[in-house]
């Protein structure tokens, strides 16, 4: 799943292509929306929120409406000029927002919705401070993070309602940068303000660039430490990274770490620590 510095990115994309603009046609190619026209709104422009995408369009007859989607899994917009052929295919397409200097087109979207501006909390209120928002909030993010610090550090930095913005990679990353296994109890962190700070250093170096580093590389194989490397082994010591899973939403998330980098708590089965929602 995309990690909210690529959100960021893809919600600055929106903006360059169609902030300002009116719209010429839309085509929603999603059930509820199929009959949708929104041909002569202005977009004020696009926010992320946290892995949620806000586009604003001001129609002049359905009033002040919200377009939420979401990238999910494998979801992504791509802007084209007029009669620039697709990159994706054609059948991916779930959203198409076109003016006259081109249009943008969401694939494979894992979450289209159209709404009420003043609707926009019941889609996005939930989450906690985005790591990349005007109003991120650390002292917010922690309280967040510690109101359970039984939980696994991992899975209570995926969870958006603790703070807005971290994948899985992140998560992998922070954990090794911190020398601590993925599933230490999030109050046993000794540094957790240090940690959610460096979290979001990582997500501001990020998002003007397509390729994640957090390791400050960019060669290919060096862009990470132990997320994705149980191949490769741990960047920093060579040590094969081993791999668990955690399903704390319902569905698994491979978490990388080094047995040598990140040893397991004394006298203690890191995996026996629950999963939640």
């Amino acid at each position: 799943m995309p990690e909210g510095d690529t959100v960021w990115r893809t919600a600055r994309l929106l903006d360059r292509a169609l902030a300002g603009r009116t719209l010429t046609r839309t085509d929603f190619r999603v059930p509820q929306l199929a009959t949708t026209d929104l041909s002569g709104g202005a977009v004020p422009g696009t926010e992320s929120r946290g892995k949620h995408l806000l586009t604003r369009i001001d129609h002049p007859e359905q009033g002040a409406l919200t377009l939420h989607t979401h990238l999910k899994m494998e979801g992504a917009w791509q802007v084209y000029r007029p009669g620039e052929k697709w990159r994706r295919p054609t059948h991916t397409a779930r959203v198409v927002l076109a003016t006259a200097a081109g249009e943008a087109v969401g694939f494979s979207l894992g979450v289209v919705e159209l709404l009420p501006r003043e609707r926009e909390p019941d889609v996005v209120g939930h989450l906690g401070p985005d790591l990349l928002g005007a109003d991120w909030d650390e002292a917010a993010a922690l309280r967040n993070l510690l109101a359970d610090p039984s939980r696994p550090l991992h899975e209570a930095l995926l969870d958006q309602r603790n703070l807005a913005g971290l994948g899985n990679m992140y998560a992998a990353e922070l954990a090794f940068t911190a020398g601590l296994h993925p599933f230490t109890p999030v109050g046993e962190v000794p540094d957790l303000a240090g940690l959610v700070r460096r979290g979001r250093q990582m997500l501001v170096a990020n998002r003007e660039r397509a390729q994640q580093s957090t390791t400050g590389e960019l060669r290919r194989d060096r862009r990470t430490w132990v997320y994705r490397r149980e191949r490769a082994g741990c960047l920093r010591c060579g040590t094969p990274v081993r791999i668990d899973q955690l399903a704390p939403t319902g569905y698994e998330r491979t978490v990388y770490w080094c047995p040598s980098c990140q040893p397991v708590i004394s006298g203690r089965d890191p995996r026996s620590a629950p999963g939640r929602d």
